[in-house]
């Protein structure tokens, strides 16, 4: 299957390498280990727990292949399917499972851009239909890239809220593993490689790390979601997620290109600069 690779001029291109992305990768995992076949994939296979940055390191620089690298990215689509393709099991109440199983990994795959339009909109400008139209086709073309069978792509926006709003409804369940995402988070680990004297500081820094990132997961999660995991939310949060949100959506255009872009999307960015 040939999948032409993103460059300048994609939606994905300008926006998926920004470090703020970084505030939905949470509730991007919880909203794929809510799926029962990836909840226990991830529970027997994943080490969320055991190395959660080396996890998050490896899951960033694999999404920014995916959009920066060039014809590295449909390599990067087939390395993961062929690693996924041993992950299989029999979850905490005996339904057996496969990572590669359709659904599931489509799932994965198309909750991506749900977190994008959710990004917009709590940490940016929010997408107009046209934007979320074009974005959604890039999807579209990202999954194909993922070797995600097309049969499991909703045809066009509209199929896919459809879609989306029957996953969550009818699939998704507080599985084990999304409670135990949520719990996790809060407890964020030293950095490897951290110096000892500032490991001895690093205490309250996780602490409070890992709140934030528990407050805006919560947060962002669509309230369907919310109420599945019965996860309580306040009129006081939601304004207090809402000042955050405008202080990152304002500060984000004014950073320098170095210090808005994770270091593939950036370096790729002055590539293409050059070389045009």
């Amino acid at each position: 299957m040939d999948v032409e690779p993103f460059g300048p001029g994609s939606m994905h291109w300008e926006t998926a390498g920004e470090y703020r992305n970084l505030l939905v990768a949470g509730s991007a995992l919880v909203l794929q280990t809510m799926h029962p076949a990836v909840g226990a994939a991830v529970a027997q296979h994943s080490t969320y727990k055991s190395d959660p940055w080396g996890r998050l390191n490896r899951t960033l620089e694999s999404v920014q292949t995916w959009v920066y690298g060039g014809e590295a990215g449909p390599a990067e689509g087939r390395r993961l399917r062929e690693i996924h393709r041993t992950i299989r099991g029999v979850d905490e109440r005996g339904r057996p499972y496969h990572a590669l199983n359709a659904e599931a990994w489509a799932w994965v795959h198309l909750t991506l851009f749900e977190r994008f339009v959710a990004l917009n909109r709590h940490f940016g400008t929010p997408l107009t239909g046209a934007e979320q139209r074009r974005l959604y086709v890039e999807s579209r073309q990202l999954g194909r890239m993922l070797r995600v069978p097309e049969r499991e792509l909703p045809a066009d926006l509209d199929d896919y809220w459809r879609y989306f709003d029957r996953m969550v409804a009818e699939r998704l369940e507080p599985h084990p593993t999304a409670l135990d995402v949520l719990s996790v988070m809060r407890g964020t680990p030293a950095p490897p490689g951290l110096p000892a004297p500032l490991r001895r500081l690093w205490t309250p820094v996780g602490a409070g790390a890992g709140e934030f990132n528990h407050f805006v997961t919560v947060g962002t999660l669509p309230p369907a979601v919310r109420d599945k995991l019965g996860l309580r939310w306040t009129i006081r949060d939601e304004r207090r997620l809402r000042r955050v949100g405008q202080a990152v959506a304002a500060l984000t255009p004014r950073l320098p290109e170095r210090l808005r872009y994770m270091p593939i999307a950036y370096r790729a960015r002055r590539a293409a600069r050059a070389a045009a």
